[in-house]
């Protein structure tokens, strides 16, 4: 699936319309969250992670959604199952990733 881009209007109701969700918070001047899209995109394309939505987050301009998961550092990643967060990580490293969000096949 398609990694989204989206912002506090459109947040509440992707987690409504998908079971799980993993959200990517960044900034545009944030280097680490620059350097991470690609592999996020190549985990959204994985066949392990089909059926999960997978969201870009400008943390910047989203506060609401960045509130939902109490965002401390960028990049910032937050796994959501029926609308209800689960766990989150700040990290850069791909291995962190992947471990929140098979959190969700659970």
């Amino acid at each position: 699936m398609a990694v989204q881009q989206v912002s506090d209007s459109e947040f509440a109701a992707q987690l409504q319309q998908h079971e799980n969700v993993v959200v990517k918070y960044y900034a545009d001047w944030c280097g680490n969250c620059r350097l991470f899209s690609p592999k996020f995109k190549r985990l959204s394309d994985s066949e392990d992670f089909k059926g999960i939505a997978f969201l870009d987050v400008n943390a910047e301009t989203s506060p609401e959604a960045r509130k939902a998961a109490g965002v401390t550092n960028l990049p910032f990643f937050a796994v959501f199952k029926n609308g209800q967060l689960v766990d989150t990580v700040a990290a850069s490293k791909e291995e962190a990733v992947t471990a929140l969000i098979n959190k969700l096949k659970s």
